[in-house]
């Protein structure tokens, strides 16, 4: 099955670039999409090793032997970042706009060579796992968040109906053997997993990188190096803290989160829902589920995410999320219950009053499905909140 993902409208627009460049982890859909979006581009992947040893070995004459009408794609090119410097002469020389298609799986390894390369010369854009819209619009949404917590949203096990027992394990085995030796010479690839293990019990967590390296037995510079693995292999994301303290003392640490929640449940051994339900990870896991969610939406929209959250520094009033729109803030906090308590609003009304925000910027989304407006801001469930962001960049 092939779904239709809401980053293709944008994909067709940044053609207009010479290169299009699309980022984002693996099995999230990456090859799948721009197959589909420019059908009539010759397909090379960068992990044939006799492909990839044609490349290095000649990349003027491979390009040479490609050349065709329409362009080409180069799959998971972070294995020859090299061949950048030849499809920057052939942008620079041939006004073919969306010639070159790139895809890869690993960040910080592609931003500093195409920084130095292709700088103005392409158009960078990144591919999560499925969204909770693009689920909807393709009749895989579940009825309730703990299935979706639990699954997760890389389409391969949506579209051939794995279990998550059957795919995260591999996943995981696959990741770790393959692209973190690739990125970092790891002795002991068990304690990486451990080290990948520590991380999802701390999920929704200020960063106590202290913490994990004691826990894993590793050193803090280890720790630091490992974080930035994930996150340029775009397992974890970090959640920045909001600086403007509004007359409060606030903590300056970032907050982390994975990309997919199944992803983390099964790092943590939750294989149902009825586990999902009994266990204390769930809000966190729903607060996961969301902010990532907003994640992919601003992806999805071809922009930078601009997420942040805030709480002062004795933890006593706290805002799950903060959308910066630049001139307005929207403060957003999630509950994972299904029943909307006054207890809900108590962050939101704090904020209002620190910082004369007009109610009507306040919302909150919760694991039911109404919306309610009320005095301190707007109530949203789950399924809604998956187009969210979408509708705010319209106001």
């Amino acid at each position: 099955m092939i779904f239709k993902r809401d980053l293709t409208a944008v994909l067709k627009r940044f053609s207009k670039f010479p290169a299009v460049v699309l980022l984002g982890p693996r099995q999230s859909g990456k090859t799948t999409l721009v197959k589909e979006t420019f059908k009539k581009h010759v397909y090379v992947t960068l992990e044939d090793p006799e492909i990839l040893r044609y490349i290095l070995e000649d990349p003027k004459g491979f390009l040479r032997e490609y050349e065709n009408e329409h362009g080409i794609i180069f799959d998971e090119f972070q294995h020859a970042p090299a061949l950048l410097s030849y499809i920057q002469i052939e942008a620079d020389e041939k006004d073919r706009p969306g010639y070159f298609v790139l895809t890869g799986s690993q960040n910080f390894l592609m931003n500093a060579a195409i920084t130095q390369s292709l700088a103005g010369r392409a158009g960078i854009l990144h591919l999560m796992p499925l969204s909770i819209h693009e689920l909807e619009h393709n009749d895989h949404l579940p009825e309730f968040f703990d299935n979706l917590i639990i699954k997760g949203g890389y389409p391969r096990i949506h579209a051939k109906n794995f279990l998550p027992e059957e795919l995260f394990p591999s996943y995981i085995r696959t990741y770790v053997e393959r692209d973190v030796r690739q990125l970092i010479n790891v002795e002991n690839l068990i304690t990486f997993q451990k080290f990948m293990m520590l991380c999802a019990g701390r999920v929704g967590q200020e960063l106590n990188i202290n913490d994990i390296a004691t826990n894993c037995g590793i050193n803090r510079k280890t720790a630091d190096n490992w974080i930035s693995i994930l996150q340029a292999s775009y397992i974890i994301f970090l959640l920045k803290p909001y600086f403007n303290n509004f007359n409060k003392r606030i903590t300056k640490t970032p907050k982390l989160y994975f990309y997919d929640t199944g992803l983390v449940c099964s790092l943590l051994g939750i294989r149902s829902t009825e586990e999902l339900y009994k266990s204390h990870f769930r809000g966190a896991l729903f607060e996961n589920l969301i902010i990532a969610d907003f994640y992919k939406q601003f992806y999805n929209l071809g922009l930078e995410p601009s997420l942040y959250y805030w709480r002062d520094q004795n933890g006593r009033i706290e805002i799950d999320c903060l959308i910066d729109k630049g001139t307005v803030l929207f403060p957003v906090e999630i509950k994972s219950g299904e029943t909307i308590l006054n207890d809900f609003f108590k962050s939101i009304q704090t904020w209002l009053e620190i910082t004369g925000t007009a109610p009507e910027n306040g919302y909150i989304v919760y694991g039911g499905q109404s919306r309610q407006t009320r005095s301190v801001g707007t109530i949203i469930g789950w399924k809604a909140a998956g187009s969210f962001i979408t509708k705010l960049e319209k106001k």
